[in-house]
């Protein structure tokens, strides 16, 4: 008698895309990108090595689909956020920054900026490439945010090439933390504690208000 129901755990012959750069997300951040396989990422999400190259070339393109699938699309959504806000530049600064936390912070994601930092001496074309489409375009994210708050007269004038970098610098040095052993380790529990700490300490800086 033939059961009518498959195992739950059964995996399909021809994953889709999805399923593959999550598991080479999981492999990228755990062994970095040198030391990870395409035959154990494609093992990890139920399929062959020839079905994953149906989809990626390479191995850098595969972690370049990865930045591009996860973090560029929530660059766009932050963008969009920031061009519609009606509230004030404090407002705006805790969304923004509490989003980008919960969603790429507190998520797996938080383990690429360390892989692209350790990998980037080896990997020349991948640093360019992740410097192009996620820190310039990061900070351009937040030069913005300052800038609205600059003309609405809520945030205290600022060089806009240098204060975004300042911004971001602690959030990259949490997500960091997360993914240390032993050396400038933090308990993960801890961190919303530092993350609210920071959001207070820049908005004192910032904000007209403040002064």
């Amino acid at each position: 008698m033939t059961c009518p129901f498959k195992p739950r755990w059964e995996r399909r012959k021809d994953a889709r895309p999805q399923e593959l750069l999550d598991a080479a997300l999981d492999h990228f951040v755990a062994r970095g990108f040198a030391a990870t396989r395409l035959d154990d990422v494609a093992k990890s999400a139920g399929v062959s090595k020839g079905t994953l190259y149906l989809y990626f070339s390479s191995k850098e393109e595969l972690l370049k689909a990865v930045v591009r699938e996860s973090i560029v699309p929530l660059i766009g959504q932050a963008e969009s956020v920031i061009e519609q806000f009606e509230g004030s530049s404090e407002e705006l600064f805790r969304l923004v920054i509490h989003t980008w936390w919960d969603n790429v912070g507190a998520s797996k994601l938080s383990g690429l900026p360390k892989l692209m930092m350790a990998e980037a001496g080896n990997f020349p074309d991948l640093a360019r490439f992740y410097q192009e489409e996620v820190v310039d375009r990061g900070e351009r994210l937040v030069a913005t945010m300052l800038k609205r708050g600059i003309d609405r007269g809520d945030i205290l004038p600022m060089d806009l090439t240098i204060a975004p970098r300042i911004l971001i610098a602690p959030m990259i040095m949490m997500m960091i933390w997360k993914h240390s052993n032993g050396v400038c380790a933090v308990e993960e529990e801890k961190l919303p504690e530092y993350l609210q700490c920071y959001i207070d300490m820049s908005l004192r800086s910032i904000l007209a208000s403040a002064k």
